[in-house]
């Protein structure tokens, strides 16, 4: 690990050997002036970054006293918030346009441009229709060598009929559909493009599935149009209550594939548990519980999301009430599960059991606590399991506890569609510097950058808010409640880059991050395949920036041959339209 204090030879503020030399360069500051900046090495003689042209970048810093500190949680750096808002000075809104920064008078906010869900719109039953958005996981590789070959045995599975759909909708379906939406508030249109990894469906309406009523209602209002492929396949199957193994790429709908379901399944007359929903991070919890509850919210569904880090008296307290629907981290739902009746959380007669991001749950860390919790409910219920990735872990349980499960499989031919991938090579103290760079040129919505190690995630924070842009940090070191804080900041736009470690990969979907980079380059393909996948979400255009050291070589040569991509060197410009579409 790198020593970051100021007077170590490879900190990051001191400049190369041999920029002292470069025009402009301030000596012991490590900076220079606008437009200007050191030429960055880069592999096999590409152009540096010193290829941009002066006067298009803008100056750094902020005027004296318009920055005043943010006092928030632990991993909220300081950070002008000016009341009422967020906002950037106007040299960082448009491009080498702003005033100079010692002379520019105190800025007025500007919100950041968070892109809002998609309205749904009358498709004619004749023409194909685009996909809904989802809050699962990213645009993502090919899996790892060692998952075992699955195939879309489900997708001929017979569509639930009406009797088996009770309760939902009769009637003609355009007729219900054009009702329903007529009766709500939906939200405004996302005219952004999108790949054909969710756009390429069968031409199915939600209607089709005869979904509740109230249920289709709670679908529309959170601006999901129809459903995307994996959706299609499941839902035939999994309304059936028949157990499923489903594999598809991040942020293709995963997680609207196993909730929509669920949502349908339970009955809410009955005041108990009958569904338990298994995510292997916090933030992963938090975020899926919000979507079913959003969903089942017409339903009276009353879920609960229980994670490790947070008091159990309040979780007990929660159970005091009726619940339906339990989203927890596998540890806590298992405490509580064993402590049953006695605290209003008996298990018994859970019906539906769903293992998100299935690889990272049935992993040696995990997997003893779902065979566990498996016997606390009912032995024959139905089971879903879905993931992007389905190592030999997965194939052994299903072997063992979902022989007769129907199995989908949507990466046959998986690409890193709408992701563009560039890397830039560098010298460790080299990184600030062109993170700077980029940070300037890139029209950025929201980002995320990734280090090896909670150290690292903090230093570089702190060095980040240091050249005048706004950072928050998270990793899992931190106090559950301080996570939350700077999670929920981040997801409602309040800052723009967010400095995290791998504890942000798995499913968290933020469909304004356009930009993701990997300040400190993954070793594995599996993780590099999660970190990229955090931009791009839904079909949408995203980037990837990797800055790789010499150490780093390998580890890219394995991960393109692993994945089947391919990474570029990055260019002196990269037009805007690859990124913002």
């Amino acid at each position: 690990m790198s020593n970051f204090d100021g007077n170590q030879p490879n900190d990051w503020t001191q400049h190369p050997p041999g920029m002292q030399g470069f025009p402009g360069f301030q000596p012991g500051q490590g900076q220079f002036p606008p437009g200007q900046f050191p030429p960055f090495m880069m592999m096999q003689g590409m152009p540096g970054m010193q290829g941009f042209p002066p006067g298009s970048m803008p100056p750094q810093g902020f005027p004296p006293g318009t920055l005043p500190p943010f006092m928030g949680a632990p991993g909220m750096m300081p950070f002008g918030m000016p009341p009422g808002g967020f906002g950037f000075p106007p040299q960082f809104g448009a491009f080498g346009q702003g005033p100079d920064a010692q002379s520019a008078a105190p800025p007025a906010p500007v919100p950041i441009p968070v892109p809002t869900p998609v309205v749904v719109t009358p498709v004619s039953k004749t023409a194909p229709k685009s996909a809904a958005p989802d809050a699962s996981a990213s645009a993502a590789p090919k899996a790892a060598a060692a998952a075992p070959k699955v195939t879309a045995a489900a997708s001929k599975a017979p569509a639930p009929t009406r009797a088996a759909a009770a309760g939902g909708v009769t009637g003609p379906l355009s007729s219900v559909s054009e009702d329903l939406k007529s009766a709500l508030a939906l939200p405004p249109k996302d005219t952004r493009r999108r790949t054909a990894d969710v756009t390429s469906t069968k031409g199915s309406s939600f209607e089709d599935f005869h979904l509740k009523r109230e249920l289709l209602m709670g679908i529309f209002q959170l601006g999901w149009e129809s459903p995307s492929p994996i959706q299609e396949e499941v839902f035939p199957v999994a309304l059936l209550g028949k157990s499923i193994l489903a594999r598809a790429k991040n942020g293709t709908g995963k997680t609207g594939a196993f909730s929509i379901p669920v949502c349908q399944r339970v009955d809410t007359t009955l005041n108990c548990i009958q569904a338990v929903i298994l995510e292997p991070t916090r933030e992963l919890a938090l975020q899926t519980s919000f979507i079913v509850k959003e969903l089942g919210k017409h339903l009276g569904l009353q879920v609960m999301v229980s994670t490790g880090g947070t008091d159990l008296k309040i979780d007990l307290l929660k159970l005091e009430s009726p619940v339906h629907v339990i989203v927890a981290t596998p540890g806590r739902i298992l405490d509580l599960g064993r402590r049953g009746a006695a605290i209003n959380c008996d298990l018994r007669r859970v019906s539906i059991v769903v293992l998100d991001e299935a690889d990272k749950l049935l992993s040696e860390d995990f997997l003893p606590l779902c065979e566990s919790l498996l016997k606390l409910v009912q032995p024959n219920c139905q089971k879903l399991l879905l993931s992007a990735t389905f190592p030999l872990s997965v194939k052994t349980f299903k072997d063992r506890h979902m022989q007769d499960a129907s199995v989908v499989n949507l990466m046959e031919e998986l690409t890193l569609k709408g992701l563009t991938q560039y890397y830039a090579y560098v010298e460790e103290k080299q990184k600030v510097h062109c993170l700077n760079t980029l940070f300037t040129k890139l029209r950025i919505n929201q980002s995320i950058i990734f280090c090896n190690s909670h150290t690292r995630v903090e230093l570089l924070a702190k060095k980040i808010t240091e050249l005048g842009f706004s950072c928050y940090y998270i990793h899992s070191k931190m106090q559950q409640e301080d996570r939350n804080k700077v999670f929920h900041a981040f997801r409602e736009g309040t800052v723009r880059n967010l400095v995290c470690s791998d504890l942000f990969t798995r499913g968290i979907d933020i469909q304004s991050v356009n930009v993701v980079i990997n300040f400190d380059f993954p070793k594995t393909a599996e993780t590099y395949l999660h970190r990229a996948g955090r931009s791009g979400r839904f079909g949408h255009l995203g980037l990837a920036i990797n800055l790789i050291t010499q150490d780093d070589r390998d580890a890219l040569f394995s991960i393109e041959r692993e994945l089947g991509t391919h990474i570029d060197p990055i260019p002196s410009a990269i037009d805007e339209a690859l990124y913002n579409g």
